[in-house]
């Protein structure tokens, strides 16, 4: 006896492709991980504001006077570790003359400098610095029957510099901190500043506390022309070391110590010193003459200025 076999007739068998499967798993983790991370990183200012509050509620070095009283970002080259607290506004101004051969600032001009200093939420500070460059003085030139020469030279606003601070250590005004700053010359400005292009810039700022009264500060930098990778090779470096703290037993009058040196690859290194004197009748309220000179005869001369900085807000 025959059976028939099923079936009865033979049916196309369709072939499968899986070679698209990979991709789609790939796909699926891809997604998966950028989800995850998303959520991440919404999750971190939560939890850094939370984690903040509690340790600068814990933190007792708020009331020093290292801390309390009001610590610019000028004179010097040192950019201090002090941030501002939301709500607070600094504003920083001073006049330098830079000598001709100066490796800071501008060479053989008078430079009118002011920062302005904004205390944003969740240990950010804003900032904004306008340098003005002064005409010089025109001044007669042998030959030229007494007739006063045009200065060719750039001279009024220089390109704005904005930039942020970024609170790295676990607790603002800590006795021992660091600070990133992040910082951009912009590629406005005057006409006569010709060549003008994005500049971008960092700084690692670290400070210690010293007692109560005394801190010492210290920078180290970077700043290149543009984004290419040979903007890197043409890049300037800078190191900075500062002592500040007051004269005598109270906390009006004190002084400034600073060591700094910059690198280039075509000049190498030009070292400087910076001393200055400051006076604060109030907490918030700052006034300050320095003078600066550099090690080398290719660091340059003597630098010169004063300024005054104002603090507002609780």
């Amino acid at each position: 006896m025959t059976f028939f076999r099923w079936p009865l007739f033979p049916l196309p068998v369709p072939k499968l492709n899986f070679s698209g499967i990979p991709n789609v798993v790939a796909a699926m983790r891809t997604t998966t991980l950028l989800t995850a991370g998303a959520l991440l990183l919404a999750a971190a200012p939560t939890r850094t504001l939370a984690q903040s509050a509690a340790a600068d509620a814990a933190n007792s070095n708020g009331e020093s006077p290292f801390v309390r009283l009001i610590r610019p970002d000028r004179p010097g080259q040192t950019i201090t570790t002090n941030m501002l607290y939301p709500g607070q506004f600094q504003l920083e101004t001073g006049l330098t003359s830079f000598d001709a051969g100066s490796s800071v600032g501008y060479a053989g001009r008078t430079a009118w400098g002011n920062t302005l200093r904004i205390g944003f939420f969740n240990h950010i500070e804003l900032r904004a610095t306008q340098q003005y460059l002064l005409s010089p003085v025109s001044r007669p030139v042998l030959g030229s029957e007494g007739r006063p020469t045009a200065f060719a030279g750039p001279a009024g606003f220089a390109p704005l510099n904005v930039g942020a601070k970024f609170l790295a250590s676990t607790v603002q005004n800590a006795r021992s901190q660091v600070v990133v700053l992040l910082d951009m010359n912009l590629g406005n400005g005057d006409a006569s500043f010709g060549a003008k292009q994005l500049e971008p810039g960092g700084r690692v700022l670290v400070s210690q506390q010293l007692g109560q009264r005394f801190g010492l500060e210290g920078n180290f930098g970077f700043r290149q022309q543009g984004f290419k990778a040979e903007g890197t090779k043409q890049g300037r470096y800078l190191t900075t070391l500062a002592l500040n703290g007051p004269l005598g037993p109270g906390t009006h009058l004190g002084f400034l110590a600073e060591t700094y040196a910059t690198w280039q690859r075509q000049q190498g290194w030009l070292p400087g010193l910076t001393s200055g004197l400051y006076y604060r009748p109030l907490p918030g309220l700052r006034f300050d003459v320095t003078a600066g000179h550099g090690l080398t005869p290719a660091a340059g001369g003597f630098n010169v200025g004063a300024g005054i900085s104002a603090r507002l807000g609780k």
